[in-house]
């Protein structure tokens, strides 16, 4: 059976890069919504951008060391919407809004334990990005995936200066459950750029094909 590498494109601003990522079939949408970020969107106007969209496209908020409040007001606004946690959250704090989650694992200083990992038992993926623990990604640069151990119970998301030239590198390195890509497909901070984002993800298909026929 051919394998298909999901696909997130991350730090959506606005329903034009949202909706021709749909149509170029990416899998999930990230919304950033941390206010410090140049790539921060309000949750009510993403809810907006939400609503226009496939029930069938995931849609994830980041959040980094949020007041549990905020957390809960998006998750009002977007019942659907699968947080992810980038900074130190502890996993009594992720557990308590009772859905479905994303951890980010900043690899900026190391690789997380196994220890590490396993306190978080009710997150449903592991997204590893380049920058320091605590802090967003979105940095544009990559990281040695080959200390990665791929053999985890959970989802595998590679992030981390992904584009249309390493793409298919870190597929067929990693063989990761999703890539998540961002600065990679911008034209500035929050707007995508569209021949960007067709080249990836024909990059990614692509790979997926010579993964395919190779075994």
């Amino acid at each position: 059976m051919a394998r298909r590498t999901r696909v997130k494109i991350c730090g959506i601003t606005r329903l034009q890069d949202a909706q021709l990522a749909q149509a170029l079939g990416a899998d999930s949408l990230g919304f950033v919504f941390v206010p410090a970020s140049a790539r921060y969107i309000a949750p009510e106007s993403a809810a907006t951008i939400i609503r226009q969209l496939s029930p069938f496209v995931t849609c994830v908020g980041l959040f980094l060391n949020a007041d549990a409040a905020d957390v809960r007001h998006a998750l009002e606004l977007i019942p659907s919407l699968v947080p992810q946690f980038h900074g130190q959250e502890t996993a009594q704090y992720c557990d308590q809004f009772g859905c479905s989650y994303m951890k980010a694992m900043g690899v900026g200083s190391g690789m997380p334990s196994a220890d590490d990992l396993a306190a978080y038992q009710q997150a449903s993926g592991f997204l590893f990005d380049s920058n320091e623990p605590g802090q967003l990604g979105g940095t544009g640069h990559a990281f040695d995936w080959t200390q990665l151990d791929t053999k985890m119970d959970r989802p595998l998301i590679l992030a981390g200066g992904l584009d249309v030239h390493n793409v298919g590198r870190a597929i067929d390195e990693v063989a990761p459950h999703a890539v998540d890509v961002s600065s990679g497909v911008e034209q500035s901070k929050g707007i995508k750029d569209a021949g960007a984002m067709r080249a990836f993800m024909a990059a990614v298909y692509e790979a997926d094909a010579a993964c395919y026929h190779r075994n």
